[in-house]
């Protein structure tokens, strides 16, 4: 499937998810019908939805009314969105107060934002072309070629390599000489091919590059067998397991705020997941930018001025803190949380493409 389809394919799956989980109220629905019998339930219907089971007064029969029903699903088009995106953007940390207050039938919820933002971004990322997986296996490729054709300087390497194994095999077993030997031998493997090694009693090679014998035999050994299918799995992975950002996220910020008893984890659930959601509208940003010609340096400023100084604003206001606060907490977040969850994530994607 080409980029642009599967793009496509990937934003109406995350807006399909997204109304999987919003609920359906607060929205504008029109002038409310006269009184009528529930076509559901048979309760009576004073109002736009049928106070027993929820269902809608006037029911469509129509083409016309399937293909609203799709894009209104899909691009969640109503007043929610809009409510929602502005303060997302520019008063994010109003929202997010404001939603653990208790609005919430005006704003899209966290979960259901975080799903469409994510998905959009891959949607957006297929689009514009940043699909690694095809370009790594392309590299790959040529690499594999390269390395088909031995340089002069790795021609030396393997000369090395087999004088020393020829002087260890006429060695005694006891001879401290040995151990010396198997050093070397180590040492001028791993310029050769970048893996770890280590030898047998009978002096042959094997790679051992954890020691953890399930690590090295499935998921180590199949990247090395085959990296652009892993590298495929854990781009197609990222999107559908994204959801793990948020777990993986909450126990940092609430041990930034473990000694504040009135902040609940439900609290720091909604402050991650809106700035996940966020953060994937940014990359969308981003993205778009730098598809345009000469638009890399204005992506790059603009994810290094905008992440942190929206990160800073939602800490500062979702939890009403003080500048000091704001800029030890948004430090602690930046410089190790984040790198710490984000090498986590990207060790389980790696581990989940190896089943």
């Amino acid at each position: 499937m080409n980029g642009v389809g599967e793009g496509i394919g990937a934003a109406i799956e995350g807006g399909i998810l997204s109304r999987a989980v919003e609920p359906s109220r607060g929205e504008a629905t029109g002038a409310p019908p006269a009184t009528s019998e529930c076509l559901n339930c048979g309760a009576m219907v004073t109002g736009p939805y049928c106070g027993e089971c929820g269902q809608k007064a006037h029911v469509h029969r129509s083409l016309a009314a399937i293909g609203h029903d799709i894009m209104h699903g899909v691009l969640h088009l109503d007043g929610k969105l809009w409510n929602t995106l502005p303060l997302l953007t520019f008063k994010p940390g109003q929202l997010t107060r404001r939603y653990i207050e208790g609005e919430r039938a005006k704003f899209v919820s966290p979960m259901a934002m975080f799903l469409f933002s994510v998905f959009a971004m891959f949607a957006v990322f297929q689009m514009v072309g940043l699909s690694v997986a095809d370009d790594f296996a392309e590299g790959w490729a040529n690499y594999e070629q390269d390395k088909g054709q031995p340089s002069a300087f790795t021609e030396n390497i393997r000369k090395q390599i087999q004088t020393l194994e020829r002087e260890r095999a006429s060695l005694a077993r006891n001879d401290p000489r040995r151990i010396e030997i198997d050093n070397e031998l180590k040492g001028l493997q791993t310029i050769l091919d970048g893996s770890p090694l280590d030898l047998d009693d009978q002096g042959s090679i094997e790679f051992t590059a954890t020691g953890i014998e399930t690590l090295d035999n499935g998921l180590i050994e199949k990247w090395k067998k085959n990296p652009s299918l892993m590298l495929y799995k854990l781009q197609a992975n990222g999107y559908k397991f994204s959801w793990l950002l948020i777990p993986l996220s909450l126990p940092f910020v609430w041990l930034m705020f473990a000694w504040r008893r009135r902040y609940k984890a439900y609290d720091h659930a909604v402050f991650v997941t809106y700035s996940l959601a966020f953060m994937s509208l940014l990359f969308i940003a981003i993205s778009l930018i730098s598809a345009i010609p000469g638009g890399g340096g204005w992506a790059v400023a603009l994810f290094m001025i905008g992440a942190p100084l929206h990160l800073y604003k939602q800490l500062r206001y979702a939890y009403g803190l003080t500048q000091f606060s704001t800029t030890w907490r948004l430090t602690v977040l930046l410089l190790f949380a984040m790198p710490i969850v984000l090498l986590a994530f990207v060790l389980i994607l790696g581990v989940l493409g190896a089943f």
